[in-house]
């Protein structure tokens, strides 16, 4: 009976219909279908690759885990650096120290966000270096006078370049009767970077551990955190655990994740916000597919009883009409698939969308192609056209031999 429904399906969908208008409706709901899995497949696409992207920057600039302490400050840095060391997946750690200041030129001034590195083993845990457009980063090894590396968009404000000298001014002085006095120095230019994220760019620094230390007011020899690069940056989780369960308190261990939590959880949200929102597409194709099925069942009604007439069952003329529902729908689904996975290779290759750089962390569109994702939206599609014909199926099945055939 199978063969039978799949032959009479296939011959109803290559016939000429008495009314084309039916036609059109299949037509209209293969291309619905089509349309719909390509705009998912391209915009899921486009927001895995700029989730993607983000997460690269955000975790180039900054470090895969994080040590702190909850006293406020690491003594012994080297100590700790060598203790967790020790744990499987830790690549490399750098001290680090955090600290706020005022920046200021004779043409202009900007709170400034200070960081502390050692550029020896900092380069092993950050990309800083590769981000570097003028100057050198070795360069925060000078101590007299002590230099410092600014973003780009800073610098630019500032109206300052490698060589030119800035004065800084830290709220971490002595404390006297008239109240804290700000500590003052002054640094030397040493270069610039560009992230490609104007948050960072523009309210950046670095500068040595010394002279982050004595800007910050910390003892001798210590530092606010130790950063950590890790083997594998998705299990990042993982090894942050295990350095929490090695050092203890009073040390925090931070991955990634957790530090920019907010950030991910709201783009996953949108993500699945934007899958129903263009779901709806191929709900709408769905709708005109139910229509050309009730059109067909009203048109071959009469066939449909000389069918039951000659012995075909209940559940034969109900899978005749599923079918074909079910080959519009794979039809629809395998033209949208090709036809995403063309339109984002064609993205990809040749970068036609350009994006403002002050705007957006990349310059163009990001496209990645997620294997999961094109499957769930093909297999979303096929599910809702499936569902589609069930109520046209289910009243062709419903059709009386005797009453269609009275007036014949």
């Amino acid at each position: 009976m199978d063969s039978f429904a799949w032959f009479v399906s296939l011959r109803y969908l290559r016939a000429k219909r008495k009314q084309k208008f039916i036609s059109l409706i299949t037509l209209i709901s293969t291309l619905g279908v089509a349309v719909g899995v390509l705009a998912l497949i391209v915009v899921m696409s486009v927001w895995s690759g700029f989730t993607e992207a983000l997460r690269d920057q955000i975790i180039g600039i900054n470090a895969h885990v994080i040590v702190q302490s909850y006293t406020g400050q690491i003594d012994d840095p080297k100590g700790l650096m060598e203790k967790a060391a020790s744990v499987p997946g830790v690549l490399a750690l750098t001290p680090v120290i955090y600290t706020q200041a005022l920046i200021s030129t004779p043409a202009a001034s900007s709170g400034v966000s200070l960081r502390g590195i050692d550029p020896a083993s900092a380069v092993r845990v950050i990309t800083l270096k590769n981000k570097m457009e003028l100057g050198r980063l070795d360069s925060l090894n000078q101590p007299n006078p002590p230099a410092i590396v600014l973003g780009r968009d800073l610098a630019t404000g500032l109206q300052v370049s490698p060589g030119d000298r800035v004065q800084l001014l830290a709220p971490n002085g002595p404390l006297t009767p008239m109240g804290v006095l700000p500590k003052v120095r002054v640094a030397e230019v040493g270069g610039t970077f560009s992230t490609g994220m104007y948050e960072y760019d523009a309210n950046m620094a670095y500068l040595g551990l010394e002279t982050a230390r004595s800007l910050a007011g910390l003892d001798a020899g210590a530092v606010h955190a130790i950063e950590v690069r890790v083997q594998n940056v998705e299990a990042a989780n993982e090894t942050a655990a295990a350095l929490q369960r090695l050092l203890d308190y009073p040390f925090v261990v931070r991955d990634w994740m957790q530090l920019n939590q907010n950030l991910f959880a709201a783009l996953k949200l949108e993500k699945l916000g934007i899958f129903i929102a263009l779901d709806l597409i191929i709900l709408v194709a769905a709708l005109n597919i139910v229509s050309a099925l009730i059109m067909l069942v009203m048109e071959k009604n009469r066939d449909i009883a000389i069918l039951k007439s000659m012995g075909a069952t209940t559940g034969a003329i109900m899978r005749i009409f599923l079918y074909q529902g079910l080959v519009i729908g794979v039809t629809g689904m395998i033209l949208g698939v090709f036809g995403g996975l063309g339109l984002c290779g064609i993205l990809s290759r040749y970068k036609i969308i350009e994006l403002p750089a002050n705007v957006y962390p990349m310059s163009t569109i990001p496209i990645k192609v997620v294997p999961a994702d094109v499957t769930l939206i093909a297999v979303s599609a096929l599910a809702i056209t499936l569902l589609a014909t069930l109520y046209p199926s289910r009243k062709a099945a419903q059709v009386q031999p005797a009453e269609a055939l009275s007036y014949e």
